[in-house]
């Protein structure tokens, strides 16, 4: 009867543990938005100079730097990501404030893919220990521009329909990093490497999503290929209290046009 009742008390504390631990942590929803007033921008056609039987088979190949959706004003492509609540730059978050699971990651590959003269995708987002790996499944050859501070630079030519991967594993690097076709100039494309698994990209519709976040006070910040939200400012982020089992904010006004 004794050993009956101690093994109801010890799932009763196991399960009261896992309902606590379930409060530590929470989703992070919001959605990335054109300001209101301001003329939405259209994708402008690029200029295709260079096989062009191909990279025109599908149709003109039109600039995806800005890309808003005319029906909800959403901002696709803007990377957002957590900071803790520090102004520090070289904050880093603690242990305790990464969610037990994501200790369970392996490394993955990253794909950057280039089906018809473009990337896709134009923003990647990787975590440190992943490795990059550049597909060509086409019928011409490419190549693949890039130059770091942490992370080396390379330039591999990628024979039609090969692949390409990056001999050694991301490390840390705070900047974006910009990437680039040299033999077709317009294709270009940027990777942002995160230490912490707190970042997502908006989709077609401005949305975006942040799992297992900690609860508490942080930052939240907006990066997009024309600049961050905020400017210079914008780099340590906008205060955010987060709270389970989801916080959903606001939709966010970004004004992503290119800087005179």
């Amino acid at each position: 009867m004794r050993l009956l009742m101690s093994c109801v008390w010890c799932c009763a504390l196991a399960a009261v543990a896992g309902a606590d631990d379930k409060d530590k942590w929470a989703t992070v929803k919001g959605r990335v938005v054109f300001p209101q007033g301001a003329n939405l921008p259209k994708p402008g056609t690029l200029n295709v100079t260079q096989d062009k039987e191909h990279c025109l088979s599908k149709g003109q190949l039109l600039d995806e730097s800005v890309l808003v959706n005319p029906k909800n004003r959403g901002v696709k492509n803007v990377v957002v990501y957590l900071r803790p609540d520090d102004a520090k730059l070289t904050a880093e978050f603690t242990p305790q404030q990464i969610h037990p699971d994501d200790a369970k990651r392996k490394p993955a590959e990253v794909v950057v893919d280039q089906p018809c003269c473009v990337f896709v995708k134009r923003i990647t987002v990787a975590r440190v220990g992943d490795t990059l790996v550049v597909k060509n499944p086409s019928p011409v050859a490419h190549n693949f521009y890039w130059e770091s501070g942490n992370n080396g630079s390379h330039n591999p030519n990628i024979a039609k329909q090969t692949d390409w991967k990056m001999p050694n594993a991301l490390v840390k690097e705070s900047p974006p990093i910009p990437y680039k076709c040299s033999v077709h100039p317009w294709m270009v494309g940027y990777v942002r490497v995160f230490d912490h698994p707190y970042y997502a990209v908006t989709d077609e519709n401005g949305d975006f999503e942040i799992k297992n976040a900690p609860v508490g006070k942080f930052r939240i910040a907006y990066w997009h290929e024309n600049g961050l939200r905020g400017g210079v400012k914008g780099r340590a982020g906008d205060p955010i209290e987060i709270a389970g089992p989801t916080t959903e904010l606001k939709p966010t006004d970004f004004d992503v046009s290119p800087k005179p």
